[in-house]
């Protein structure tokens, strides 16, 4: 008798690889191993998760290096049924081997020789391990120094990528390469893996020299927050080897240490700290963030690396190749490996995101001042067209703030109130103006929150680093609202960020990246699962350019506003199209001291006039990472209907069948679609979920809950005769919630637990109405049926 797959498994996959040597310590079998958490797909105001990617067998030589995958079929199916799919997750993990079988053939795919071949028995552990440090060109040191056990943290276990990153970059030093570079988009936990490999290494006693020591290791960055919070946190198990280098001290005693490049940088005043050190004093730099200018061809921290030539030199970075970071490719290399922004939302380890372009009238037709009007200081403005990017940076224009965060608001007030958000504004003085409105409009609950809003600039020194940290704290529900500038375009690790706001322009793809990284993290615990864009300045659309490493924003959507911050006209959803053009990064000018001295103010101050929102704008993926077409969101779902069903009939049918109607409405929010937000975008609140897509999919008679459920009374009352008064009143109940509520109100126990079915008593009590639960459901399931035959 043929085996199903599970049996097969058990009976004989499982054996085979044991009498290979699999399940002997040190080696491991992984079963069932689900590796990635599944695409989040946004549908309405909530995301739900798809199915992850799973692998039947993982095998490893070591607990953490991975060296092949096993896909299991059923007895009747050929070996080889399974191929494809292990060598799609052979790639994924960056494994050498693959391996299909049935239970009895097995099929291998070797991707060092390219060659696939039947084989009696899988290979033993170590047979794998040689093939491998063969054709990896592994010595018998430097494959057994790649084999040292990461460490071990309490539930945290490497992701795949992590893992892969870990080993190639230990790989690559141990083989001599001194130039290293990782591209893994924010989010993605670079940090982690940098402690790994340094631990590894360490551990190992790796160094460039080749004696018995533990190498010296120099973790740089260009700001503090990237160096405090791992020496503090992540990188605790060094204990006493972990050193700060300031305040112009060069302790040499220690073997891991970490320092900013304006710490150890030459400037007028002084030679340079790291001149303190020998060129070869460390084995080993990790440089974070190293797009940001530690490797620019005429950065002087460029000769920071340079003087430690002789160390290997690990770059780690969230942005692919670009034009604007082209020096740090050619300093280091192409990645060893690269995680994308893309990649990580299709796994489900990174949030997808919904894109609102928001167009003021200001910026879409630009501001021209009257002929000799005067700022708020008495001078007169330049007579001439002012666009977007002149906005706060020539001409700061109160108005204009005012709509934005009038607009905001309002989005707040519909969305959560409560969801955590960072707008990012032009200079400080723009926080600080952006700040103020925000606490006006929102002054009922800054009343109960004083610090409900606040800016976080390099003005407010450690009240804004507070202010920060209570913000990154997931349990602390304030601040909401942070005001910033540059100041949190990058290092900042906040998990709950909902909403990222742009009113500033944005030209550097680098930079877009860091920010869009703001809200990447996923919190599944607290509900955060997809994050919103609110885009004033049109950056977002301009620089959504990249879809190699970003694909498309999940929903972008455009919409016009008034004075007030009001929409004028319908939200569209659209598609962007064209690639950005050309810019300049920009450069923000340091305010002018607060104190009495005169000083040559940089910028106009229009206090006066009237803008409205022109245009609000919504870019989406759908369910399969494809962007949006200019189309309204029921004609998307028609669209999606027609492609699940034939007709309406067809629909009905399967509807009618309470089981399956949980398939179909599964079904719908894997593509993104919400019946509360369709029923919205329709503007039929009240109609019944089957007949609103059936309308929209196939132009059928539109009917409202309270018609469906008048109709089954009147046209079904032998169904209701045969029951007593008791169950009478308890299905006629039961339609009455769902004439209020819908089709959820058909769930049992549930429904049975709130007023006023509970008024009945308890679960066994209302059964007994019916002579029994059996009953009972069967009942509630006719009802069901009756309601959707017609």
């Amino acid at each position: 008798m043929p085996l199903n797959e599970a049996d097969t498994c058990r009976r004989y996959v499982v054996p085979k690889l044991q009498t290979a040597g699999w399940d002997n310590d040190p080696h491991r079998i992984n079963e069932q191993v689900t590796f990635t958490d599944g695409r989040i797909v946004v549908a309405g105001r909530r995301g739900v998760r798809r199915p992850g990617k799973r692998a039947d067998y993982i095998l490893r030589y070591r607990p953490d290096m991975a060296i092949a995958v096993v896909e299991a079929k059923p007895t009747y199916a050929t070996p080889g049924q399974g191929l494809q799919q292990a060598k799609e997750y052979a790639e994924i993990l960056g494994l050498k081997f693959a391996y299909a079988t049935n239970g009895e053939g097995i099929v291998e795919f070797d991707y060092l020789t390219g060659q696939e071949r039947e084989i009696d028995a899988f290979p033993t552990p170590d047979q794998l391990w040689a093939r491998l440090t063969a054709g990896e060109s592994l010595t018998g040191e430097v494959a057994d120094r790649l084999l040292t056990p990461g460490y071990s943290l309490s539930g945290k276990v490497p992701r795949y990528y992590q893992e892969i990153a870990i080993n190639r970059a230990v790989q690559a030093v141990l083989q001599g390469r001194q130039r290293i570079l990782l591209t893994m988009a924010t989010g993605t936990g670079k940090t982690f893996v940098a402690f790994q490999i340094c631990w590894k290494l360490w551990s190992a006693r790796w160094n460039r020299t080749g004696d018995y020591r533990r190498p010296r290791i120099l973790y740089l960055a260009d700001r503090n927050i990237l160096i405090d919070d791992p020496m503090a946190k992540t990188f605790t198990p060094f204990g006493d080897a972990r050193w700060k280098i300031e305040g112009g001290v060069a302790n040499k005693s220690r073997e891991m240490y970490f320092a900013i490049y304006q710490a150890i940088a030459r400037d007028e005043n002084r030679p340079g700290l790291y001149r303190e050190y020998a060129p070869d004093f460390f084995d080993l730099i990790i440089v974070d963030e190293c797009h940001r200018g530690s490797a620019k061809d005429d950065s002087n921290w460029r000769e920071i690396l340079e003087y430690f030539q002789p160390a290997f030199q690990i770059g780690m970075t969230a942005t692919p190749r670009r034009e604007d970071n082209a020096d740090t490719y050619r300093y280091f290399g192409d990645p060893i490996y690269q995680y994308s922004l893309r990649q990580g939302i299709d796994d489900g380890f990174l949030a997808p995101y919904r894109v609102h372009r928001v167009i003021t009238t200001w910026d879409a037709a630009g501001w021209r001042p009257s002929q000799g009007e005067l700022d708020r200081y008495g001078r007169e403005i330049p007579d001439e067209e002012y666009q977007t990017n002149d906005f706060e940076r020539r001409v700061a224009l109160r108005a204009r703030t005012a709509a934005v965060a009038r607009n905001l608001t309002e989005f707040l007030k519909r969305t959560d109130r409560y969801a955590k958000t960072i707008v990012f504004c032009v200079d400080q003085e723009h926080a600080d103006e952006m700040r103020r409105v925000l606490n006006n409009l929102n002054a009922d609950l800054v009343r109960q929150n004083p610090d409900y809003v606040c800016r976080v600039t390099s003005d407010e020194g450690g009240i804004g680093r507070g202010h920060l940290s209570n913000f990154q704290d997931v349990e602390r529900r304030t601040p909401v609202i942070l005001t910033t500038s540059q100041m949190l375009t990058t290092g900042v690790d906040a998990p709950t960020v909902q909403n990222v706001v742009l009113v500033r322009v944005i030209n550097a793809m680098t930079e877009f990246k860091q920010i869009i990284g703001r809200g990447t993290r996923v919190r599944d615990d607290y509900g955060k699962l997809f994050f919103s864009i609110l885009d004033y300045t049109g950056s977002a659309t301009r620089l959504f350019a990249d879809p190699d490493f970003d694909g498309e924003p999940s929903i972008e959507t455009e919409q016009h506003i008034d004075e007030d911050g009001q929409p004028t006209d319908e939200e569209t959803v659209v598609t962007p199209e064209e690639e950005p053009e050309p810019g300049e990064e920009v450069i923000v000018d340091p305010l002018p001291p607060d104190d009495d001295t005169p000083v040559e103010r940089r910028k106009f101050y229009f206090d006066g006039g009237q803008v409205q929102i022109a245009a609000h704008l919504v870019y989406e993926l759908d369910s399969e990472g494809n962007q949006l077409r200019v189309v309204r969101f029921t004609d998307y779902t028609a669209e999606k209907v027609r492609t699940l069903y034939a007709n309406a009939a067809e629909l009905r049918a399967e509807w009618a069948n309470p089981d399956h109607r949980l398939e179909i409405i599964d079904k719908l929010a894997e593509r993104g679609i919400d019946f509360d937000e369709l029923a919205t975008a329709a503007e039929q609140p009240d109609a019944d979920p089957l007949d609103l897509i059936c309308h929209i999919a196939f132009n059928a008679p539109l009917r409202t809950r309270r018609e469906r459920a008048h109709r089954l009374r009147s046209e079904k009352k032998d169904f209701f005769d045969q029951y007593g008064p008791g169950a009478t009143q308890i299905l006629n109940e039961l339609l009455d919630k769902y004439t209020e509520h819908g089709t959820a109100q058909f769930v049992i126990p549930d429904v049975l637990e709130v007023p006023p079915l509970s008024e009945h008593g308890t679960v066994i009590d209302i059964a007994r109405h019916f002579g029994g639960e059996a009953r009972l459901v069967e009942a509630v399931h006719r009802l069901q049926t009756l309601l959707y035959a017609a």
